[in-house]
């Protein structure tokens, strides 16, 4: 993917040409995590069912450092972007750090299993009834800040839906 964000994030196709790959499910990964790779990059979680969303009071998420991952049905229904398959968007490693995309998505995982580890961000995904559908794409960066990369995908899903995706609670 070039520098640029110029990006449909609802077209699973075009995404695959600009290099995104993966597109496996939460139960897939859960099954094979050694699947995801072992390099820097940015993922996207999606909601490609057409099926109505629903949300769920108690989430499966862990409680890290003791903090309850949940919030109310009416902030969920509030951060829901209608029309958007794309529902997070993440970042793992750095040109100096260690993170990778498969110990950050493990990670994530792991956090919505109940497990109490390190990933609070993105934790709504974890109060939706169909979590387990949830796709994770990816795009390995090999010369670019995840970071970076991150910060222009978010200002481009904002600029293109008015707000940040639904399991993004910070720019």
């Amino acid at each position: 993917m070039k520098k640029t964000t110029n990006i449909e994030f609802n077209d699973i196709e075009k995404l695959k040409k600009l290099g995104f790959s993966g597109f496996k499910s939460v139960s897939e990964l859960i099954a094979d995590p050694n699947i995801l790779p072992k390099e820097m990059g940015v993922y996207l979680v999606l909601n490609s069912t057409n099926k109505k969303i629903e949300f769920l009071t108690k989430g499966v998420g862990g409680f890290f450092k003791g903090k309850d991952p949940n919030i109310s049905l009416a902030e969920l229904k509030n951060n829901w972007v209608e029309k958007s398959k794309t529902i997070y968007i993440g970042k793992a490693g750095g040109l100096n750090g260690k993170a990778t995309l498969q110990s950050r998505i493990k990670q994530y995982l792991r956090f919505g299993q109940g497990f109490n580890v390190g990933h609070y961000g993105g934790r709504l995904i974890w109060q939706l009834k169909n979590h387990y559908e949830l796709k994770f794409c990816w795009l390995i960066l090999t010369d670019i800040e995840p970071r970076e990369l991150e910060k222009k995908l978010l200002a481009e899903f904002i600029r293109q839906y008015g707000k940040r995706p639904f399991a993004n609670l910070t720019d």
